[in-house]
C-alpha cells in the first residue's frame, strides 16, 4: 500500500531539530515535500543540499485556506499513489496541532499515512508567556475560528497569525468583544534565537511587527467587568442577586410575583417600538431579557430547572418546526410554513388539545384575546369569505346597541357592546392589524394631543377645567396638525 510519513518541523531552527528526525531529512535521496519554504528549518537543510518541493503557489492560487489544504492534500495522496517509495511531508511545528492537511490525509483510506512527529511549540510558548496551561487556555486556528467560540474567561492563542490580513481578521473580531486598549502579546518564533516578544494595544495588532508563518497572538483572561455584554455575565449577575448577600427585593420574588412587571415591560417595550427609539427598545429588550433569567433562577434556586432548560426547549423546538431549515424539507411558501408549522406544533403536543381554541392563553388582554381565537376558528374555515359581510355584521351589532341602551339592562348592554368589539376585532384580522396594537397606538395618540392641549392652558396661566369643549377642540386639532 502507498504511504505518506509525516514529519514536523517544529517551531524553532534547526538546532531544535530531533537527531533522528535530522537525519533522516539528511539522508533522503527523494523530494520532500513541504506544505511552506518559509520556515527556518527548511533553509537550513537546503544549504545541506537537501531538496523541498512545496505548496506555496497554491496559497497564491487560492482565495480561501481550507480550498489549499484540500489540494495539498489530493495531490499528496496522488504522488503516494504513483510511487514505490514512502512520500515524505513536512510541515511546521507538531503534525498534530493546527495542522488541517494531515487531518485530512488521516481521514482518508486510500493511502496509508505516518505520523513521525516533531516538537510542538506549545512548551516554548507557554514558557515564553509566563503562562501555566492548567489554568484554562484555548488554542485556536486565526485562519478559520467563530467569534462566538472565544471564551475570554481563559487564555487565548492564536496560532497560523500568517499574515497582517489574517491578524487584521483577528484583531477586528476581537474588538467585538475587548476594549481597543486591551493588551495582547504578539509572538514570533517562540523558543528560538529569533524569538521576538511584544505586547501592544489590540487596536495596533496588525500594524506593530512583522508578520510570519512562526506568529502567535496570546490574549490574556479578561477581567469580569469587560465581559458584561456576554451571556454568561448576564447568568453569574442574577445568581448573585438572588444568592447570600444579595438584592433582598430579587431574593424574595417568585413567579407570581413578577407576573404584573413582566406584562408591564412588554407593553414598554412596545411604546419603545411604536416610538422607533432605538435605544429605548436595547433597554426594554434588557428588562425583559433580566425577567427571563431571573425566572430561570427562580426555578434553579427551587431546583425545579434552570435556564439552560429554557434554551433547550427553545432551541429544539426552533429546529422541529424548521425542518426547511435544518433538514432536506423543502418548501415553496410562506403559508406553506404556516401550515406546515401548525401540523408540527400538532405533533410536539401530541394533538392533546381538545378544541381548536385550545391554548390561547387565559390571562391575555380580551381585545387580543377575541383575535387568537378568530384567528384559531378560521384556520378551519369558521371565516367570513368576503369582508363586506364583516361590515355589515358590525352595523347590524351597532343597531342592536342602540336598542339594548333604550330598552335593556346593563348586563344587556355590556353583552352587545362586547359583540361590538369581537366583530372590529375580527375586522382587524382581516386586514391583518392586532388589535391590541393598533388601540395603544390610538392610546397613545390620545395621550400626546390630550397633554398638549394641558400645556397650552398652562402656557396662558389658564385653569383648563373652567374651559369649554370647543376652546379645547382648537388645541386638539392644533396637535393634530403637528403630527
Amino acid at each position: 500500500m502507498s504511504r505518506i510519513e509525516v514529519i514536523g518541523l517544529g517551531a524553532g531552527d534547526v538546532d531544535q531539530l530531533p537527531l533522528g528526525i535530522y537525519k533522516k531529512l539528511t539522508n533522503s535521496d527523494t523530494m520532500i515535500y513541504t506544505r511552506t519554504n518559509d520556515h527556518p528549518v527548511i533553509t537550513s537543510l537546503q544549504e545541506e543540499s537537501v531538496h523541498f518541493e512545496s505548496f506555496d503557489a497554491m496559497y497564491e492560487e487560492e482565495e480561501q485556506f481550507g480550498m489549499v489544504y484540500d489540494r495539498i492534500a489530493e495531490t499528496l495522496i496522488k504522488y503516494a499513489r504513483n510511487s514505490d517509495e514512502t512520500l515524505i511531508y513536512t510541515v511546521p511545528g507538531h503534525p498534530m496541532l493546527a495542522e488541517k492537511t494531515v487531518q485530512l490525509l488521516l481521514d482518508q483510506t486510500e493511502v496509508e499515512v505516518k505520523v513521525v512527529g516533531g516538537q510542538s511549540y506549545l512548551d516554548d510558548l507557554f514558557t515564553s508567556l509566563r503562562v501555566d496551561p492548567i489554568e484554562g487556555f484555548q488554542f485556536t486556528d486565526g485562519t478559520s475560528f467563530n467569534r462566538s467560540d472565544l471564551d475570554y474567561r481563559h487564555h487565548i492563542i492564536f496560532c497560523q497569525v500568517y499574515d497582517r490580513f489574517i491578524a487584521s481578521d483577528v484583531k477586528l473580531a476581537l474588538l467585538e468583544d475587548l476594549p481597543p486598549d486591551y493588551k495582547v502579546t504578539i509572538i514570533e518564533a517562540a523558543g528560538s534565537e529569533q524569538e521576538r516578544i511584544i505586547t501592544v494595544p489590540l487596536e495596533e495588532l496588525d500594524r506593530s511587527m512583522e508578520i510570519s508563518n512562526l506568529t502567535s497572538v496570546y490574549v490574556p483572561p479578561a477581567p469580569p467587568t469587560t465581559l458584561n455584554h456576554t451571556f454568561r455575565r448576564l447568568r453569574e449577575i442574577m445568581a448573585t442577586l438572588r444568592g447570600p448577600g444579595g438584592c433582598p427585593w430579587d431574593q424574595k420574588q417568585t413567579y407570581e410575583s413578577l407576573r404584573e412587571y413582566t406584562i408591564e415591560e412588554v407593553y414598554e417595550l412596545i411604546d419603545a417600538i411604536d416610538a422607533e427609539d432605538d435605544e429605548n427598545i436595547i433597554e426594554e429588550l434588557g428588562d425583559i431579557l433580566m425577567h427571563v433569567m431571573l425566572y430561570g433562577q427562580i426555578g434553579e434556586d427551587d431546583g425545579y430547572f434552570t435556564i439552560d432548560d429554557v434554551i433547550r426547549s427553545i432551541t429544539e423546538k426552533m429546529i422541529f418546526r424548521h425542518p426547511h431549515v435544518f433538514s432536506d424539507t423543502k418548501v415553496n411558501s410562506v403559508e406553506e410554513v404556516t401550515r406546515n408549522w401548525e401540523e408540527l406544533k400538532k405533533e410536539e403536543k401530541g394533538d392533546k388539545r381538545k378544541s381548536v381554541l385550545d391554548g390561547v392563553p387565559k390571562q391575555l388582554p380580551s381585545l387580543s384575546k377575541a383575535y387568537k381565537l378568530q384567528k384559531k376558528a378560521a384556520k378551519v374555515g369558521f371565516n367570513w369569505k368576503d369582508v363586506k359581510d364583516i361590515w355589515l355584521k358590525l352595523g347590524e351589532e351597532l343597531n342592536e346597541v342602540q336598542e339594548a341602551i333604550e330598552t335593556k339592562t346593563i348586563n344587556e348592554i355590556e353583552d352587545e357592546f362586547g359583540d361590538v368589539l369581537f366583530v372590529l376585532a375580527n375586522l382587524t384580522r382581516y386586514y391583518k392589524i392586532n388589535p391590541e396594537i393598533a388601540l395603544n397606538r390610538a392610546n397613545q395618540k390620545f395621550i400626546s394631543r390630550f397633554t398638549y392641549i394641558e400645556k397650552q392652558f398652562e402656557k396662558k396661566n389658564a385653569d383648563m377645567n373652567k374651559a369649554t369643549l370647543e376652546e379645547m377642540d382648537v388645541y386638539w386639532n392644533q396637535a393634530k396638525e403637528r403630527e
